[in-house]
């Protein structure tokens, strides 16, 4: 009998994550909850895979201002832009 197993990358893990959390992540929560070592450098990963992550900030009531990740749907001239740049050659 063989057991196999499935490793699930950090990547993927996160965005599990954004597609389900509407709120969003902080890069904190990125480290804390998936070991993710640069938040940053992971966004712009998934970013160049094609998942349009958005970064909000929001300012807390102590005047704290914190960067929320969020996936959400690019908007026409994002897509447009990007069959722009395909057609001339540029990716």
């Amino acid at each position: 009998m063989t057991v196999t197993t499935k490793t699930v990358t950090k990547e993927a893990r996160v965005i599990a994550a954004l597609q389900t959390d509407s709120k969003g992540l902080t890069a904190a929560q990125m480290k804390s909850r998936f070991g993710v070592a640069n938040p940053t450098a992971t966004v712009t990963t998934l970013r160049q895979k094609g998942y349009a992550i958005y970064a909000n900030r929001r300012t807390n009531k102590g005047g704290e201002t914190r960067t929320f990740y969020r996936l959400g749907t690019p908007s026409q001239a994002i897509v447009a832009a990007g069959y722009k740049a395909r057609a001339m050659g540029l990716v």
